[in-house]
């Protein structure tokens, strides 16, 4: 069991990394230098919402300060559009500009592209079924040890 859980641990992150390589490789097919894959993942997870930046940390569970740097850098460069909230003025919410609408349109066609080339992959629906409940296991396993502090 020991080796089964590590290996699968690696893999995790050995699968994210492969996966934002791939994001890259198609940013840069496309020309795009002034974004990058981690940041074109906060952009399509934004999608047609309009999000503080808290609730985005909560839904994509980035590290709370790299969202901060990654969405100045994209309200700098024009993906996304940051706005005072009405109701608190501390509140500051951000929605895709756009430039941004664009992008998150290019990069789930690529992602609609890699669904149509799973089969070749010989990977099934059932397959990526099973791989996500196990994932989302984990997931519960690992937040359970971090709310109860390892228990």
């Amino acid at each position: 069991m020991r080796h089964a859980y590590y290996e699968a641990v690696l893999l995790i992150e050995r699968v994210h990394r492969h996966f934002l390589e791939v994001i890259k490789t198609d940013l840069d097919r496309r020309g795009i230098q002034d974004i990058n894959n981690v940041q074109s993942l906060i952009l399509y997870n934004i999608g047609t919402d309009e999000l503080t930046v808290g609730e985005l940390t909560a839904r994509g569970y980035y590290l709370g300060s790299n969202v901060s740097y990654n969405v100045k850098k994209m309200v700098e460069n024009g993906y996304l559009i940051q706005e005072r909230s009405p109701h608190d003025r501390r509140s500051v919410r951000v929605k895709l500009s756009e430039k941004g609408l664009t992008l998150h349109k290019h990069i789930n066609e690529h992602l609609e592209q890699q669904i149509t080339a799973l089969p070749a992959a010989n990977i099934s629906a059932d397959e990526l079924v099973k791989a996500s409940e196990i994932l989302r296991k984990l997931e519960r396993f690992w937040t359970g040890m971090i709310n109860y502090s390892g228990g």
